[in-house]
């Protein structure tokens, strides 16, 4: 009931949607939309207890992890807690344009936004906003040109 997917929706196997509208004693709205002609490769996970919302025709290779929250703020505090007993916590939703290319391995972090028309290359951290028509890369991702 928190995700909806668009036409022509494609998925290879290992596919991981998740919606948490509950996690130990917080409760949450999560919303996951995805466009049409929307393809994934091997291996993807999509994690939301907020907003993740994909535009038309991205193009997303293997191995790729959205998540728009996290376990803990990481802080000297939290250390003495596992993990898995953290409350999640998010930066804000993400929000990935029209016509993107994903490559193998990216990972997308909370409270990004990716214009359309961009291409993320192979093993990028993208932990802040890329601007429409751009090509990034690395880890951090950071913007390497603008396409003309």
């Amino acid at each position: 009931k928190f995700i909806k997917l668009g036409n022509n929706f494609k998925a290879e196997k290992g596919l991981i949607l998740e919606a948490f509208d509950r996690y130990g004693e917080d409760v949450f709205s999560p919303k996951v939309i995805v466009g049409d002609n929307c393809s994934f490769g091997y291996h993807c996970h999509i994690g939301c207890i907020i907003k993740i919302e994909i535009g038309n025709n991205l193009l997303a290779a293997s191995n790729i992890f959205i998540s728009d929250h996290s376990h803990g703020e990481n802080s000297l505090k939290e250390v003495s807690i596992p993990p898995v007993k953290r409350r999640l916590v998010s930066k804000g939703p993400i929000s990935i344009g029209n016509n993107v290319w994903i490559g193998e391995g990216v990972t997308i972090l909370s409270g990004v936004t990716i214009g359309d028309g961009c291409v993320i290359g192979a093993n990028s951290v993208v932990s802040g906003d890329i601007p429409s028509n751009s090509i990034a890369a690395g880890n951090p991702a950071r913007v390497l040109r603008l396409l003309a």
